[in-house]
């Protein structure tokens, strides 16, 4: 078993080790995968098919085994090496160790977003764009939408996901107004904020981020690291508060054959939901 650590604690050889293992994937166009299968399965609710990994109850276990996939990748070029995590109510400045010249680099320039600074900036040579909705080789971002301000989400922010009772609710989507997933993932619900948690991280960092191959920026993984971790504390707050749906829709509901129940397999791994409930035995979050 593994330990993954908060960003802030890697020293200067772990981030070298992390950040060398993503180029390499890269190079290779594994990554480039990882950024496809994730737009692939970014179906919302108006679209036709089923939903698995945004807007649905399975939006946890199927990026676990996500983020665990992308793992297992970056230990196969770099044995040892581990996804950190960010904690984005704490870590929550453009001045965060995260976005340092030799990690992930920082945010975009004014006039076309295009990150210059750090090993993913386009002109370094190792990081151009090929998948997604962008005709522009470079990554973006564009922190805090100046435009349009948004801020990071806050402590309380996030307890308010945590403190919900149970795990997700019919309609089973981005509508549903209580539930530690839709919460947690973010969407508007009840007049509340646009955004909230996992979403508006999402449109904090901006970019490529704000889009469906979001993965094609690394800080997709460190980002994805700590919604990991935050599911993990829920159910320790929560232990008898199991995943919903635990059985598979009746045919009469309307998300019948759209939404997994708890031991429906789920693409494209064929995995079940209750087969990712727990990390125990695989890593650890410091």
């Amino acid at each position: 078993m593994y330990t993954r650590k908060n960003q802030k604690h890697l020293t200067a050889a772990e981030r070298r080790r992390f950040v060398g293992a993503v180029i390499e994937l890269k190079r290779s166009g594994r990554y480039d995968a990882f950024v496809r299968m994730h737009g692939e399965y970014y179906v919302p609710d108006g679209s036709r098919g089923p939903r698995v990994a945004h807007m649905a109850p399975t939006f946890f276990p199927w990026h676990r085994r996500f983020v665990l996939e992308f793992e297992r990748a970056l230990q196969a070029v770099a044995p040892g090496v581990t996804v950190p995590y960010w904690d984005w109510t704490v870590d929550n400045t453009p001045a965060a160790s995260l976005w340092s010249d030799d990690f992930l680099g920082g945010n975009g320039r004014r006039e076309d977003q295009q990150v210059m600074t750090g090993p993913f900036a386009y002109r370094g040579g190792h990081w151009d764009i090929s998948v997604g909705v962008t005709d522009e080789p470079f990554l973006t971002r564009n922190f805090g939408r100046p435009a349009d301000p948004v801020a990071l989400p806050t402590g309380a922010d996030l307890d308010l996901a945590l403190k919900q009772p149970v795990y997700d609710a019919s309609p089973w989507d981005s509508t549903v107004s209580g539930g530690f997933r839709n919460v947690f993932e973010g969407w508007s619900v009840g007049g509340g904020p646009r955004w909230r948690n996992h979403n508006l991280v999402h449109r904090w960092v901006g970019g490529l981020m704000n889009s469906a191959t979001s993965p094609n920026d690394p800080v997709f993984w460190l980002h994805h690291s700590f919604v990991d971790l935050v599911w993990d504390r829920w159910q320790k707050a929560h232990p008898r508060a199991g995943f919903e749906p635990r059985r598979k829709l009746p045919a009469g509901d309307r998300q019948s054959g759209r939404v997994y129940s708890l031991d429906e397999p789920m693409p494209p791994w064929n995995v079940r939901p209750s087969a990712l409930m727990s990390h125990q035995g695989i890593y650890r979050y410091e």
